[in-house]
């Protein structure tokens, strides 16, 4: 029996054949939701809801450090968090080892806390939902979080205003531009394109707004970070009070 000579195999289209798939499956399936709170009638309701319209409730703890445990190594995609926990947590420690994990966060807030769902904000939680919302309302903002979005409410804009302590950054007019194109998902090349500049004086002004924003403390490293900043500073459309968006 003649045995036939093994095809030799693109590795570069194998390679994306498996970032396909991968991005395939990963559309395919529901997504997947942590609950931190520590009233376990919320957990449960919350894991009911979220379990009725198809989503995959991973794990559920009354503290981040419980969450954790049942987490066991596992991913979910957006962490509904409490924001205030009887354990005596701080907000941002919680907030960040929830993002540890590889989650998104969320919020789920008294909306009268403002001082903490700033530091909640701050910390990295891309949005806030108040406890008396509706559970849908809840849900829907959850869709977006774990889509890699920033939700932009009203409670955030909320949370920002009443905070006299939230140092803006003072670009100037051509740096909110850049920012208000490449926040919104422009390739940095196509909003110079836009604006009528290089690409070079593109990044230039890109940078400058990075370091603007150390220096006030608000570090934005990441398109994610600075997509958040300029909705927490009103450049984007449906959060600038003022009516000032670029």
């Amino acid at each position: 029996m003649r045995w036939g000579v093994p095809r030799r195999t693109d590795s570069s289209a194998v390679t994306q054949t498996s970032e396909g798939a991968a991005d395939a499956e990963a559309a395919s399936r529901p997504v997947r939701v942590g609950i931190v709170d520590d009233h376990e009638s919320v957990r449960l309701g919350l894991k009911a809801a979220f379990a009725d319209e198809g989503y995959e409730v991973v794990a559920t703890g009354a503290t981040v450090q419980e969450f954790v445990d049942a987490l066991a190594g596992r991913e979910v995609d957006v962490t509904v968090l409490d924001l205030s926990l009887g354990d005596g947590s701080s907000v941002t420690d919680n907030v960040k080892r929830v993002q540890a994990t590889g989650s998104a966060v969320l919020i789920h807030s008294i909306a009268d806390r403002v001082a903490s769902v700033r530091e909640a904000l701050a910390a990295g939680a891309a949005g806030v939902i108040p406890k008396s919302s509706a559970t849908r309302t809840v849900i829907a903002a959850a869709a977006t979080v774990a889509r890699g979005e920033v939700l932009n409410n009203l409670e955030w804009a909320t949370a920002i205003d009443a905070d006299r302590d939230f140092a803006k950054a003072q670009l100037g007019r051509r740096e909110r531009e850049i920012l208000h194109l490449y926040a919104s998902g422009l390739p940095l090349k196509l909003a110079a394109e836009q604006l009528g500049i290089g690409y070079s004086t593109a990044r230039e002004y890109l940078d400058r707004i990075r370091v603007k924003y150390v220096e006030v403390g608000r570090p934005a490293p990441t398109k994610v970070d600075l997509l958040r900043r300029a909705v927490e500073d009103g450049i984007l459309p449906g959060m600038d009070q003022d009516g000032d968006a670029s």
